[in-house]
């Protein structure tokens, strides 16, 4: 399928580029993840020329912005790279769009660079790589923390996604995986993680106060769709003090919008689509973590409809970010 339109695919700058590496490390020099993260033109727009993507959504790597203990510096970090990405967007506006990185550790700095990145530079929504850590390493806050009730207020005014993306969990939460290594990061510990703060986001009453908000999640909503069935039929027999008042899976089809990123195999991508439907599924890579050439071929080969592909690859991306194209 050609004029393929991509969303999660990521970047970097030089002050937030060494937290990619961890898992990546023995593969960096191969791979060259360093380089493709800091590319912003020539062998980026290669992979999408190859690969049949006519435009790529950008997003700051992960963990980004969210581990930066100092909320100041978190603040002027998130400005210099969404600044970057604007100056870029603005070089090639034919084929980049932008995601707003945001520092979640100050909700009314939140505030600001949320106003800032979609009024001013025209970025078509935020990504948040997970909790923040707010002064200590230790001091974890997760999005459905009270403290930020006015961001998802002014969210719900701008009318703009928000893009909850992976990062690891800390140390001390996973001792299941002590010793374990090869299951940390994209293998496992990303999705139970990512899963598992989705899951209190939605059943914490904030799609309630704010029904307007829409959620993307990668990774085909990282197992979500899968499980919610098990999760609302435990739920309905025992709230067990549940703030939310609908079913997740209401609140799935209803606010939640998911990606292919990192997840090429066609059994799990028709689940989701049956849990769903195509309508609420988007294209996208997971670049430079995941090879264009694997997600787009795979994608466009794949036993679904030709009519899902297209709304898949391409018109869900156009009416969900309002483009113009």
């Amino acid at each position: 399928m050609l004029n393929k339109i991509a969303l999660e695919e990521h970047f970097a700058i030089p002050e937030t580029v060494e937290g990619s590496l961890l898992y990546n490390r023995d593969a960096t020099t191969a791979l060259g993840i360093p380089e493709r993260l800091l590319d912003l033109m020539d062998y980026r727009i290669k992979e999408m020329d190859d690969n049949g993507i006519d435009l790529t959504i950008l997003s700051l790597n992960s963990p980004g912005i969210q581990d930066i203990l100092s909320p100041a510096e978190a603040a002027k970090t998130a400005r210099i790279a969404n600044e970057r990405l604007a100056e870029v967007i603005e070089k090639k506006h034919d084929r980049f769009r932008g995601f707003a990185a945001i520092p979640m550790q100050d909700p009314d700095a939140a505030i600001a660079e949320l106003q800032h990145a979609v009024l001013n530079l025209g970025m078509l929504g935020v990504m948040v790589n997970g909790f923040s850590q707010i002064d200590t390493k230790e001091n974890c806050v997760y999005l459905d923390d009270p403290m930020y009730k006015p961001f998802w207020a002014e969210l719900e005014k701008l009318d703009v996604p928000f893009y909850l993306h992976p990062r690891e969990p800390m140390p001390w939460n996973t001792k299941l995986l002590e010793n374990h290594f090869w299951l940390h990061g994209a293998a496992w510990a990303f999705d139970v993680e990512t899963a598992t703060h989705a899951l209190r986001m939605l059943t914490s009453g904030m799609f309630d106060e704010f029904p307007r908000l829409k959620l993307l999640i990668g990774h085909l909503g990282e197992g979500l769709p899968f499980l919610v069935w098990r999760c609302d039929n435990t739920l309905n027999k025992r709230k067990r003090g549940m703030p939310a008042k609908r079913q997740i899976a209401e609140y799935l089809n209803d606010n939640v919008w998911v990606t292919t990123s990192g997840q090429f195999h066609t059994p799990p991508l028709i689940c989701t689509i049956l849990q769903m439907g195509a309508d609420r599924i988007l294209f996208s890579t997971d670049y430079p973590f995941e090879e264009v050439k694997d997600a787009s071929n795979w994608f466009n080969t794949c036993s679904i409809s030709e009519n899902d592909r297209k709304k898949i690859g391409r018109q869900n991306a156009i009416d969900l970010f309002k483009l113009k194209l």
